[in-house]
């Protein structure tokens, strides 16, 4: 199977600049820059409420100390996107296709997990999305998870990619100015952020530090970033040097929207030694807090912030997990890839997005999302590894060009990501 199979034909029905700029590689006289796209949109969508109420729960703990772990984290998140996107570019074959190669137990570990994965998560980004929705306009709580969830599988069912990188850019502003713009506002220690640089451990740190490296920036949605980078229009090597900056720009944007609840966590929860509570409950009473430093002007600000942040992670994975699927399904029925020539039409992509959407509101009105966060949370713990794990070997074999192949520093991080989401599962599974 070859990119063909998904990355070009969803590209076809609405070419890009790059694509009227040849598949050869970008304009030489054009600005790396301004090519920038995928990478905007795997920060919004990989930087979630798990992620903010994470690092919002180690502010609150330990202070800056841990800031050396989000830096850490985001390293390691670039070093995996990149590698997704160096296989897509430099192989002409879709992540997918490559784990094929690597034999049949693949494609069955890939079928069970985004199915039952898939199902959670639904349920969970309807619910994160509804908590701040609720809290801003009033109502009920499983009502604006509805809503949450039609919404995005409307979006996806009716726009393909060139609008969806729009609005997932948009959303990343209002995200930097609602989250970032709240951290600036509250002060954060200069001081006490340099002194968070010296890696150190403080005592019943450990768990909460690897889950910060390991939680900066997504799960599935990190495979997903190749078959952005392919509806964008990039498909040969030429555009590797182009995709690196993009990965890097995007990451970093997610650097900075980490530290900036860091600092929250740091100096409203850290400071007056009170509790916070895990995932989106944490981010409500985080709101409370800042309402009592800024007024309800800055509360309603980091609401609208917590709103973008997750409904950009539900809208990233309605449309690039479903990417994902697609060509999952496209290895099992050969003839959708000769029959489908827009992928974003095809009855996949919006069978998935309907899973992702109206199974999951059985979930939603049972209640307790932040039971259904800590379910998303272990069953998303088993792909990091898999994902690691197969980058680290398509990624050294002859089916990737001696030029393009892992040098040392891509091979030591693909390998500290191996072992680091291995004991994150092992703890996500053993309850610690």
């Amino acid at each position: 199977m070859t990119s063909t199979s998904v990355s070009e034909r969803s590209s076809d029905a609405a070419p890009t600049a790059p694509e009227r700029d040849g598949e050869a590689g970008p304009t030489p006289n054009r600005p790396r820059w301004r090519y920038i796209g995928p990478g905007l949109v795997a920060a919004a969508t990989g930087v979630g409420v798990g992620d903010l109420g994470a690092t919002l729960l180690a502010g609150s703990r330990f202070g800056y100390a841990l800031l050396w772990a989000t830096i850490v984290g985001t390293l390691v998140k670039i070093s995996l996107a990149e590698a997704v996107g160096r296989w897509h570019l430099a192989s002409g074959k879709t992540i997918f296709a490559g784990w094929q190669t690597m034999g049949v137990w693949t494609s069955v570990y890939f079928g069970i997990y985004v199915v039952v994965w898939g199902f959670v998560f639904g349920a969970t980004a309807m619910s994160t999305t509804a908590l701040p929705l609720s809290a801003l306009f009033g109502g009920p709580h499983e009502l604006w998870a509805v809503v949450a969830g039609v919404l995005g599988f409307v979006f996806v069912w009716f726009n393909r990619y060139a609008i969806f990188e729009k609005a997932m850019t948009a959303l990343v502003g209002i995200m930097f100015v609602a989250v970032v713009g709240s951290a600036l506002l509250v002060g954060p220690d200069l001081a006490g952020m340099a002194g968070g640089m010296v890696p150190t451990l403080p005592e019943g740190s450990i768990l909460y530090t690897l889950g910060l490296i390991g939680g900066v920036g997504g799960t599935i949605t990190m495979a997903a970033y190749g078959y952005w980078v392919n509806a964008k229009g990039w498909r040969t090597p030429a555009w590797i040097p182009v995709m690196r900056l993009d990965n890097r720009v995007g990451y970093l944007l997610t650097g900075v929207f980490v530290v900036a609840m860091l600092v929250l966590g740091a100096e409203l929860i850290y400071v007056t030694q009170t509790e916070v509570a895990k995932g989106g409950a944490g981010l409500l009473e985080l709101s409370e807090q800042l309402e009592s430093r800024l007024g309800s002007f800055g509360a309603t600000i980091f609401l609208i912030g917590f709103a973008a942040t997750s409904f950009s992670s539900l809208l990233g994975v309605w449309h690039g997990v479903s990417l994902l699927f697609c060509d999952f399904v496209a290895s099992v029925r050969p003839s959708l890839r000769e029959d489908d020539r827009d992928v974003e039409q095809t009855l996949p992509f919006r069978g998935y997005a309907a899973w992702l959407t109206f199974p999951p509101m059985v979930l939603v009105f049972m209640g307790e999302p932040a039971a259904l966060i800590l379910a998303y949370t272990v069953l998303g713990a088993f792909f990091m590894p898999f994902l690691a794990g197969t980058l680290l070997w398509l990624l050294n074999r002859e089916r990737t060009p001696v030029e393009w192949r892992s040098g040392w520093v891509s091979n030591a991080m693909l390998a500290v990501a191996v072992a680091l989401f291995s004991v994150l599962t092992v703890a996500e599974l053993i309850g610690v």
